[in-house]
């Protein structure tokens, strides 16, 4: 199949999937177009079968805002007429689902029939898509998919309570290359964390965007509990509003010099493995990519009761869950678990065993292709 795939190519869970996809599809011997106003940060650009497109926006003095969702309604058309592409996959609903639409429309004339796959990641619906200004739109954009995916069975059905919509939404969940995203050997393993800590020092590590949703301040504050009893120190990789905030309470509690902050990251598969906890005590999570990549390398998760993290976290087996906010109770968990080598080993095997079983490409990514074929067939017999 010859795929054209749009998302938000910055650092963020759903370029995260989208890209990761496209590099799976084309492994599989897919040609797979990528259509955004940047390069995503995880392509090289020297991916087989991969094919890069910008969409150019040019600023005149009329509009305010460059109409960034013409332009790229524009380029999707030019890109599936050129290269005869078989359907898309847009990331995110707003504005990429409109977006689609307008260029499917413009096709028509061509007389060539573009189908495209609208995936939901989370914010789209549970805050941007609720905006009254935006939730008539991002409907349309919806229900005028050929297909529409979701990451977990919670957005699905907070889709359909809050939207109404008479789409048949498929949940297929996030994955994770379970041989990108794996252990390492305890020679090598013990030679990373040499950078960032002393021998019998354990290592934490959150990762996000560092938006107010993700909490990171709430790591920091976990964090400082934990080392407290336990002589650690804590990776932050990532950037974003909230990092000015967490290096002030760093500093605050004199810790500091036991945080590295380790700004974005294009290859965390190779930071992670060197973890011996993540901690993820975001506000919302349609799903929890980055708990699951960890688990894939063998580290366990304290993450938030929210969303679609129990689909993927089981409380007290491959990591632990608790409410929002709750700093305390999750460092006297990290603190038992990290003072419990028996149990931390335990938590590791049961985390890389979740992923294997459920949620590696070999699992997802012929359910992506399966879809895939069932909206062609459905585009075909209209």
């Amino acid at each position: 199949m010859k795929i054209g795939i749009t998302c938000y190519p910055t650092y963020g869970g759903s370029g995260v999937v989208a890209t990761e996809l496209g590099i799976e599809l084309a492994a599989a011997g897919h040609e797979i177009h990528f259509i955004t106003y940047s390069q995503p940060f995880r392509l090289t650009g020297r991916e087989h079968g991969i094919f890069y497109h910008e969409v150019p926006v040019s600023n005149y003095p009329l509009f305010e805002y460059p109409p960034y969702d013409l332009a790229l309604a524009t380029r999707m058309s030019e890109v599936a007429a050129y290269y005869q592409l078989d359907l898309l996959h847009v990331h995110y609903a707003i504005p990429h689902s409109i977006s689609a639409y307008l260029a499917r429309q413009m096709l028509v004339e061509r007389k060539q029939r573009l189908p495209f796959v609208t995936t939901l990641h989370g914010t789209d619906i549970t805050l941007v898509g609720l905006d009254h200004s935006y939730l008539p739109i991002t409907r349309f954009g919806i229900e005028e998919s050929d297909g529409v995916t979701a990451i977990s069975n919670y957005l699905r059905e907070k889709t359909q309570e809050q939207f109404h919509v008479k789409n048949e939404i498929e949940v297929i969940t996030n994955f994770v290359n379970c041989d990108v995203y794996s252990p390492l050997s305890n020679e090598i393993r013990e030679a990373g964390r040499s950078q960032f800590a002393q021998p019998g020092e354990k290592i934490l590590v959150h990762l996000s965007n560092f938006r107010p949703v993700k909490r990171a301040v709430d790591a920091v504050e976990v964090f400082a509990r934990v080392n407290r009893e336990v002589p650690s120190r804590l990776l932050l990789v990532g950037d974003g509003p909230d990092r000015s905030q967490s290096e002030w309470l760093a500093q605050r509690y004199g810790i500091q010099d036991r945080i590295h902050f380790l700004g974005k990251q294009s290859s965390v598969n190779e930071l992670l493995p060197l973890a011996d906890l993540m901690l993820m005590p975001s506000e919302m999570e349609s799903f929890g990519l980055v708990a699951l990549e960890a688990m894939a390398c063998r580290v366990p998760t304290i993450a938030t009761r929210v969303g679609g993290v129990p689909e993927l976290i089981e409380d007290g087996v491959n990591g632990y869950l608790f409410p929002v906010g709750a700093v305390d109770e999750m460092a006297r968990a990290a603190i038992g678990l990290l003072s419990d080598e028996q149990k931390l080993e335990a938590m590791r095997l049961a985390g890389r065993q979740t992923a294997q079983k459920k949620f590696c490409t070999t699992k997802i990514i012929p359910q992506y292709e399966a879809y895939y074929k069932r909206v062609l067939d459905r585009a075909a017999a209209v």
